[in-house]
């Protein structure tokens, strides 16, 4: 018996291993397709609320916040780069790469909700900020990749130059943070089996056999 399985997937496009949990997460659901049908929502979270338009560059960042030498950052970049090739996904940050304010991009997944687009918009977010090291604040940058997916892109231009769905992203900010969600990704299936961090996918598959076998009602 195939079970129906709803995921919220709590996450920032700022937040490597986010991308990484994306991906492990999705494989994961491959191995089990026999077992489980998933759908995914991806709710808002931002690491930098308060990081200006500009950003800032990205050793300075994790050097300020974490305390770490340039050394310690140069290290822990090689891990990442595995873990994200071994979900076929690319990391190309480099001394050079910038954090960029998210709560723009955070408007466009929610608008793209409306279109069942938001799962291609969220890959081709990460892709742009890690893989291309694109400025995921940036309007015209953010209107070519919602275009890119099948938004449409004048009228991606007009969202972000509005208010719109401002309050919606804060409210389902505070709500995760409420339910203790203090750090992503944190994957929430229906509402009750949390799994945190960017696990490789051997961890999700057993977390969705377990939580399928524990939804199948036993044969009498």
């Amino acid at each position: 018996m195939t079970q129906r399985l709803q995921i919220d997937f709590v996450s920032d496009v700022a937040c490597p291993w986010c991308a990484v949990g994306l991906f492990s997460l999705e494989e994961a659901l491959r191995r089990t397709a026999d077992l489980v049908e998933a759908q995914i929502t991806f709710q808002p979270f931002e690491l930098n609320p308060d990081m200006p338009r500009a950003g800032e560059n990205l050793d300075e960042h994790i050097a300020g916040k974490y305390r770490t030498t340039p050394d310690q950052i140069a290290a822990g970049r090689e891990p990442l780069r595995a873990r994200g090739a071994s979900v076929g996904f690319a990391f190309n940050s480099s001394s050079r790469s910038r954090v960029y304010n998210t709560f723009d991009a955070h408007r466009l997944l929610h608008w793209a909700k409306d279109f069942n687009l938001h799962r291609e918009l969220k890959r081709a977010l990460f892709k742009a900020n890690f893989t291309d090291d694109l400025d995921v604040s940036d309007p015209e940058i953010l209107a070519a990749i919602a275009g890119a997916v099948g938004l449409d892109a004048a009228r991606t231009r007009e969202v972000l130059a509005s208010q719109l769905y401002s309050t919606e992203v804060r409210t389902a900010e505070k709500l995760w943070q409420s339910r203790g969600i203090q750090s992503v990704p944190g994957i929430i299936v229906n509402q009750k089996w949390l799994i945190s961090g960017g696990q490789p996918p051997e961890i999700f598959e057993e977390a969705l056999r377990n939580i399928a076998a524990e939804l199948t009602p036993a044969k009498a």
